[in-house]
């Protein structure tokens, strides 16, 4: 890997790791860690500080993802680097050094890497989180069930390799939702639109 590429992928995770979550709650007082599910994410912001803050938040953070992977094509680093560069994004948001390496669960950011690798993923991901939570009301079912879909669709139209990096992603969001899959079994996960 060339040193050009090494330090846009570091630049992608610091670009990851810009806690959009906790500074918007900051202008309004709030520490977003110790209010709500206590997550630094833009559902967590919408439930605690309403849909306009939560909605900032989100285009901001798939807007992450989004930046890291054109910075690596604008560089013409190639797909492998862009690849990574759109992984060191999602993990610089879930483990920011900003927030002594904590974060949120890289729902937005998982989703705006995907989009800008592999556009026809990025769809599905969007079909089906949007579809998930349109008939359940969970977010956490909606970002789970789309990260299996673009995993899923990474397969059929992209590299096998880029499937599998399209998986990991998907992996770690399900890891990062673990504590909302439990909820989910015992039937008091909260629903979209529901206050903290």
């Amino acid at each position: 890997m060339t040193l050009s590429a090494v330090l846009t992928v570091l630049f992608s995770y610091l670009l990851g790791a810009i806690p959009a979550a906790a500074w918007v709650a900051r202008t309004r007082g709030v520490d977003i860690r110790t209010v709500g599910s206590g997550n630094s994410g833009a559902t967590n912001v919408q439930r605690s500080l309403g849909n306009g803050p939560g909605l900032a938040v989100a285009l901001f953070d798939i807007l992450k993802g989004v930046l890291a992977v054109l910075a690596a094509y604008q560089l013409d680093l190639g797909l492998p680097v862009m690849a990574a560069c759109g992984v060191a994004a999602v993990i610089g948001h879930n483990f920011s050094p900003f927030l002594r390496f904590r974060g949120g669960k890289g729902v937005a950011t998982t989703f705006g890497a995907v989009a800008a690798l592999l556009p026809v993923a990025g769809l599905a991901f969007f079909v089906i989180f949007m579809a998930t939570v349109w008939l359940t009301r969970f977010v956490s079912a909606g970002s789970i069930l789309a990260a299996v879909a673009a995993a899923f669709t990474a397969f059929l139209v992209g590299p096998g390799w880029l499937g599998l990096v399209v998986t990991a992603l998907a992996a770690l969001l399900i890891w990062q939702h673990r504590d909302n899959v439990g909820r989910l079994t015992a039937g008091n996960e909260r629903r979209f639109g529901q206050k903290s």
